[in-house]
């Protein structure tokens, strides 16, 4: 798995070496989310964090950071019900969420009350779902599961949280 990791991380080097044409950055976006998801709930990695603005990944002695796209913020969210820990910026491979294989209806709004997400999600391993939003904006989200609700405003500037751990669903 680490070679995996290894060769992933070297790819998304070598794809930000290439030029700077529109489609390159379309790219490069891509690659990081593909690298974010990749590395969210994965312990065989040392530590691999996410800011507003990079990802840090410390593997084999060795750290690196990338730059996440300009126009989108990623937020990772844990909904609980009894216990959650306080975070402001998510370890993809640290944080642990309260609900492992729960299904979670999901619905977030912008600030103009355009939905961005209405879907049932189910939570991974690590109990955290995550979204790629857009940067500079506000939302309202809503979860509920197994007839509990929790609603809560979050906006996505520079310097703001990416890892939400207060959502308790009552």
């Amino acid at each position: 798995m680490k070679r995996i990791i290894s060769i992933v991380l070297f790819s998304v080097l070598v794809l930000q070496g290439c030029s700077n044409d529109e489609s390159n950055e379309t790219s490069k976006t891509d690659d990081i989310k593909q690298l974010v998801q990749e590395l969210s709930g994965n312990k065989e990695v040392k530590a691999a964090s996410i800011s507003s603005e990079t990802l840090t990944v410390e593997n084999d002695g060795e750290t690196k950071k990338y730059n996440l796209p300009e126009s989108e913020f990623f937020v990772s969210m844990a909904p609980y019900i009894n216990e959650t820990h306080p975070c402001e910026i998510h370890s993809l491979s640290g944080c642990q969420g309260e609900l492992v294989g729960e299904d979670i209806e999901v619905l977030i709004e912008d600030e103009d009350g355009e939905v961005v997400v209405d879907e049932t999600m189910t939570t991974p391993d690590n109990g955290f779902l995550d979204f790629w939003l857009e940067k500079g904006k506000q939302y309202h989200v809503t979860m509920k599961h197994d007839g509990k609700v929790v609603e809560k405003d979050i906006t996505t500037n520079e310097g703001d949280n990416t890892c939400i751990t207060d959502l308790q669903l009552k």
